[in-house]
C-alpha cells in the first residue's frame, strides 16, 4: 500500500488544521525567496550562510 503525503502527515500526528497551516507558510516563504532572488536582494549582513556557525 503506498500512502499519499497527507496520509504520511497524518500518521506523524498532523491533524488537517497543522496540515493546512504548514502549506500555508511554506508557501509564503517560496514565494517571497523566490521574488527576493529575481529582483537580486541580498542577505543582511548578520545572517549567517546556512551551516555557519
Amino acid at each position: 500500500m503506498i500512502l499519499s503525503d497527507l496520509d504520511a502527515l497524518r500518521q506523524h500526528g498532523f491533524d488537517d488544521r497543522a496540515i493546512h497551516d504548514a502549506a500555508q507558510v511554506i508557501g509564503y516563504f517560496n514565494y517571497i525567496n523566490r521574488i527576493a532572488h529575481g529582483l537580486g536582494v541580498k542577505p543582511e549582513e548578520w545572517i549567517r550562510p546556512w551551516g555557519q556557525p
